[in-house]
């Protein structure tokens, strides 16, 4: 396996090709990257295969380790500042050595105790693992690589008015809407989600859970279910802001107007001054 082969800052599976007294070496195609005798499985052998994670020590040599990062190249994670010097900062990512986060790459000065939301990539310059706050630019929902209902994974980035924005794959942007929040959530936590809706604009809902625990239900079941959980009466007419419609019911206001005609007709819901009323059985 030749230099180029090999991912600095993310898993890699090698071959162990000789034994010395601090540890092993690793066939790289050169001389071997060292696993150091701390982090050798026990019984290794020349000839094992064995999975490592590889990054470069403090004499700018690449080294590997058994030991598992909370981040790889390409992930965000929310890490703590354990050390800080003029050039930047070092965060606590679960190895002995710690992340670099130079100053350039901060939102605001990092202080020793505080935990920031990272993005972890291989900086050009010097080939070695670093870490950065600027996430936003490197979020798009330009090009998506999702689709509807597929099973996600989800960070929490931030608040906003209408409840938090996700991070999704750690590549694009969706909004978990506050009426889908069942649990205390804080920045920087990993959840488990899907894709709700894609919009024409590439927007994004999601959602928690698992496909399958979640009945997604029809757009009658929930306008229904809304009317009895809100004494009968829901303040939203054909004539309603499309946005308030999509913030409240999560649907397009066509959709909305299609299904309360459908629910008019069936003579479950009425059609009051300012909104809809449940007629009840």
């Amino acid at each position: 396996m030749n230099e180029h082969m090999i991912q600095i800052g993310q898993y890699n599976t090698l071959t162990v090709n000789r034994k010395v007294e601090f540890g092993v070496y690793l066939d790289n195609g050169e001389e071997g990257i060292l696993l150091p005798k701390r982090f050798m499985p026990r019984g290794i052998k020349i000839g094992d295969e064995i999975t490592v994670f590889l990054y470069h020590d403090s004499e700018n040599r690449i080294i590997a380790t058994t030991e598992k990062p909370k981040a790889t190249v390409g992930e965000i994670a929310l890490l703590t500042c354990v050390s800080t010097m003029g050039a930047g900062a070092f965060l606590d990512w679960g190895l002995m050595k710690d992340l670099f986060v130079a100053k350039s790459q901060q939102l605001n000065t990092m202080h020793v105790g505080g935990k920031y939301l990272v993005k972890v990539y291989v900086d050009e310059q010097t080939g070695r693992v670093a870490a950065t706050e600027k996430i936003d630019f490197q979020l798009s929902n330009e090009t998506l690589t999702v689709q509807e209902l597929e099973q996600v994974n989800l960070i929490a980035y931030r608040k906003s008015d209408l409840g938090f924005v996700m991070i999704i794959n750690n590549v694009h942007i969706g909004l978990l809407h506050d009426s889908q929040v069942f649990q205390q959530i804080n920045v920087g936590d990993k959840l488990e989600g899907f894709i709700k809706t894609i919009r024409p604009d590439n927007k994004i809902d999601v959602v928690l859970g698992k496909i399958g625990y979640q009945k997604v239900e029809g757009e009658t079941e929930k306008i229904l279910r809304l009317l009895k959980e809100n004494h009968n009466y829901l303040p939203f007419s054909d004539k309603s802001n499309p946005d308030d419609i999509y913030n409240f019911f999560g649907m397009s206001k066509k959709t909305f107007k299609m299904t309360i005609g459908a629910l008019y007709k069936q003579r479950k819901i009425d059609f009051g001054k300012e909104g809809i009323l449940l007629i009840e059985d």
